[in-house]
């Protein structure tokens, strides 16, 4: 197996443990609070609300972390069973199964995907519900019986197994020698397998029994990146030296280490400099018994101040000063030896390194990817996304806001996990790498892959087509739907589509979705319940038809009943089945009997489907309905 191939595996790896951790850090930060407050040794101890330590460690974050790692496989249903399975492994350990949460989430998500596809086309109309169910519950328990006996007892061995050697390092005032690891595979982006993976979950079971952990500092002092910034600020020169006090801000006060290692990439010789910077900090923190209470996220100064104990201040503190310090001066040493031309090297050139190195860079550097979708007419919020949605996708969001509003535009520029993209998003933007899994995640949104977030020619182009609301010349979707006029009636033919192609189910169904809305009969949220009644069970019907729909919960969305009916001459895949036609349904106050009524007698006859799939025009097509209702 190749270097870059096990690179790439530890990449996707932590990727996955930061899907799992990032959405939930806010949790542990309460968590965090707590102890730092109300334990014995805290701010101001309360014997009662320090009963909320325990059962939250315990139980609460990692059931978070299970149902969000099933969730992340499989939607709902994944959530729910990899949650049930954590479970298990919380009964059948006596440490906080972190490590285990992490297994038995996407574990519990895989296998109620993988049931729910076996029984999909064998279960009897009228029982969808009840199979379903029973199946996540049936899956949920075995799996939470399987870790209760298996993983989590060899969890918790491998726990204590990592633990005795940290522990072996600490005892022997070994532990700063771990950042000469740390502090290259930073600059690699494998902070998210060391931390996340590593770090975070020994030092939350050191924090349960000493009441704080070193280790939540070994990887988020924000100290040797300032040190480098610092450097750079003082003794480099042209556009590195420029960008160097902006880039502290970013770094030491808004915790993105990402922003310094462009500037560890232009000079290679500085990674001692961040080395020595890590070590000499991690030595302090020990000298002064120095740690904090939770995991510091982002690794802002403000955090690392927010988790420190009560009485730690003075440690932690020496520990990020020295090790800034100890980086300046490396980091001074190594500019001003360097020469010219070299430290004047361009830092766009070295973020694009940077990229290569996380294994995410473009083949084709600042171009759209080849099938981004349609360009939407109004646009009114930008998403850029990556990994965590707090390094690289914040720094793009910044830059761009600032061109937006340059521009005069009124447009909300935010940035956010792949995991968490919102749906309403119009443009997405994202590294090449990432642009597949936010296509997945959000396809009917204008994507846009670059690059690298710091420098791209993309946002420029992006502003310029903003201004002139240039469209795009790619296939129909969702945002070009006509604003069909109101009215009382139930089929209009401004809500008949013709020839239209769809890549997935989910895109047909919210294409049938935003007409709904368009034509004034639903509220926004009525897509989202149609894609969730679609989980639920396949509303395709036979004749090659499906009625996409909402679910129970989501009537009140409904304003007025009517449908729309979309033709695929070539198909659009429910579940395996080929569909050709689509109604559209928004059904209120039992109207929606009548329609389905029509839609049955129509579509009971092949011919009038193929009929339907052949017509030329809208008009024809509802000749084809009103003949039948």
């Amino acid at each position: 197996m190749s270097q870059s191939t096990i690179k790439v595996r530890v990449q996707k790896f932590g990727n996955s443990l930061s899907s799992m951790i990032m959405p939930n850090i806010g949790a542990f930060i309460a968590w965090g609070l707590i102890t730092a407050l109300f334990i014995p040794t805290g701010w101001v101890p309360n014997k009662n609300l320090a009963t909320l330590v325990g059962p939250m460690i315990t139980y609460l974050l990692p059931l978070l972390i299970g149902y969000t790692g099933g969730k992340i496989v499989y939607g709902d249903r994944g959530a729910v069973v990899g949650a049930v399975a954590t479970m298990g492994v919380i009964v059948g350990s006596t440490v906080p199964m972190f490590l285990g949460s992490m297994i038995m989430g996407p574990l519990g998500g895989f296998c109620i995907k993988q049931v729910d596809k076996l029984f999909q086309h064998r279960i009897r109309q009228g029982f969808e519900m009840l199979i379903n169910n029973f199946a996540a519950g049936i899956v949920g328990g075995i799996l939470a019986i399987l870790a209760y006996f298996g993983v989590g007892p060899a969890v918790q061995f491998l726990s204590n197994l990592l633990a005795s050697g940290v522990n072996f390092l600490i005892n022997h005032h070994l532990i700063p020698l771990a950042n000469i690891f740390i502090e290259p595979a930073k600059i690699l982006f494998l902070n998210n397998a060391i931390g996340n993976g590593i770090l975070v979950p020994l030092g939350i079971e050191q924090a349960k029994t000493a009441g704080q952990s070193i280790l939540f500092l070994l990887e988020a002092n924000p100290g040797p990146g300032l040190g480098v910034l610092l450097a750079y600020w003082i003794f480099a020169k042209g556009n590195a030296k420029q960008s160097a006090p902006g880039a502290i801000i970013i770094q030491f006060l808004g915790g993105i280490h990402e922003i310094y290692f462009p500037y560890v990439l232009m000079r290679p010789m500085l990674v001692l400099a961040v080395i020595a910077g890590g070590v000499s900090g991690v030595f302090m923190l020990s000298i002064f018994h120095a740690g904090l209470v939770a995991p510091a996220s982002p690794g802002s100064i403000f955090a690392v101040l927010a988790m420190t104990p009560r009485g730690g201040y003075f440690g932690v503190l020496a520990g990020v000063l020295v090790a800034a310090a100890v980086s300046f001066l490396v980091s001074s040493l190594i500019l001003k030896t360097t020469k010219e031309k070299e430290n004047d090297h361009d830092l766009a050139e070295a973020t694009s390194k940077m990229e290569a190195m996380k294994g995410k860079k473009s083949s084709i550097a600042g171009v759209l990817n080849p099938n981004p979708g349609v360009f939407p007419n109004d646009v009114s919020k930008i998403v850029f996304a990556c990994d965590a949605g707090m390094g690289s996708s914040a720094m793009g969001a910044t830059l761009l806001r600032k061109k937006v509003k340059e521009a005069g535009l009124s447009i909300s520029v935010s940035n956010t996990a792949i995991s968490n993209l919102p749906s309403d998003a119009e443009i997405i933007i994202t590294q090449e790498g990432l642009t597949p899994r936010a296509k997945n995640k959000v396809p009917n949104a204008y994507h846009v892959s670059v690059d690298n977030f710091l420098s791209s020619p993309e946002y420029d182009k992006l502003i310029d087509r903003l201004q002139s609301n240039e469209k795009g010349d790619l296939h129909q979707t969702v945002k070009d739907v006509p604003n069909v006029k109101q009215s009382d009636d139930l089929l209009l033919e401004e809500n008949i589509f013709l020839n239209k192609e769809f890549a997935n189910r989910e895109e047909s169904i919210r294409f049938a979705g935003r007409a709904l809305v368009n034509g004034g009969y639903v509220k926004e949220n009525y897509i989202e319940a149609m894609i969730a009644r679609e989980k639920l069970t396949s509303t395709y019907m036979g004749n090659d038809v499906a009625i996409p729909h909402g679910t129970e919960a989501a009537k009140n969305e409904v304003l007025k009943s009517g449908f729309t009916v979309i033709q695929v001459p070539k198909g659009v895949d429910f579940d395996g089945n080929k569909v050709r036609i689509i109604f559209g349904l928004a059904g209120k106050d039992g109207t929606h009997l009548e329609i389905l009524s029509g839609i049955a007698t129509t579509c009971t006859d092949m011919a009038n489907i193929e009929k339907m799939v052949k017509a030329k025009t809208s008009h024809e097509l509802m000749d084809i309905l009103n003949d039948k209702n």
